[in-house]
């Protein structure tokens, strides 16, 4: 269930995917996840305006567009057991901001994490602020 039921046009995934466009040329090493930061409309289902200026450097979740070979692999088990399915691209993960190195890709705010720092998956961004 949505935090804030917000007003979406477009589904937020196809909007990010677009707004990225193709990275098949990109190579993430090691453990690394690539994420592209959610940012929320600034209206919500029910007509109010909200202020989203700082989601691009405060949002909690994101979209996975790309990992390294090594991400969510462990071969102790410690941290990636009991997963009901691996981390995979186009899933919705919840980070801490402080922990990800942001960057742009294709004008896109992004963060680069270490594959530990993921803390949790949901199924729609609105989830979670």
């Amino acid at each position: 269930m949505p935090h804030v039921a917000m007003h979406h046009a477009v589904e937020p995934k196809k909007v990010l995917l677009k707004k990225i466009g193709d990275i098949s040329k990109y190579e993430i090493f090691n453990n690394q996840v690539l994420v592209a930061v959610y940012v929320r409309p600034e209206l919500t289902a029910g007509g109010i305006i909200l202020d989203t200026k700082e989601d691009e450097h405060q949002s909690k979740v994101g979209l996975v567009i790309a990992m390294g070979n090594d991400a969510c692999e462990d071969a102790t088990g410690r941290w990636f057991r009991g997963l009901k399915r691996k981390v995979a691209v186009g899933d919705w993960i919840l980070f801490r901001p402080s922990d990800g190195w942001p960057l742009l890709v294709n004008k896109t705010m992004c963060r680069m994490l270490d594959d530990t720092n993921l803390k949790g998956r949901v199924p729609h961004p609105d989830a979670i602020y």
